[in-house]
């Protein structure tokens, strides 16, 4: 018989959440964390009180963040394909010398 999955409470810029899923927890509780910590941030940047605006904001600000880090991956895994490629060509060469 399949495990329920469990349901994790979260508390998220003073509003409770049930989570259920099978995702670990702790993990869950650090995504709650950050969520609300960033949700504090807009809010005290923006003096802004509607948790809607807020909750929009801080959603921005983390597609935001994904989309560097995300450009910022893609930057760095074209340079290592380059890399693989020369060495690749490099090693070939040198054992084709000494074939």
């Amino acid at each position: 018989m399949p495990k329920e999955p469990q349901s994790i409470r979260v508390v998220i810029y003073d509003q409770e959440y049930f989570m259920r899923g099978d995702l670990n927890q702790e993990y869950i509780q650090k995504l709650a964390k950050y969520l609300d910590t960033k949700m504090r941030s807009i809010a005290e940047r923006t003096r802004t009180v509607d948790t809607l605006r807020v909750a929009m904001l801080a959603a921005l600000n983390v597609a935001d963040e994904y989309h560097q880090i995300k450009a910022r991956y893609e930057e760095v895994t074209q340079h290592v394909d380059k890399k693989v490629d020369e060495y690749t060509d490099a090693l070939d060469e040198i054992l084709k010398d000494a074939v």
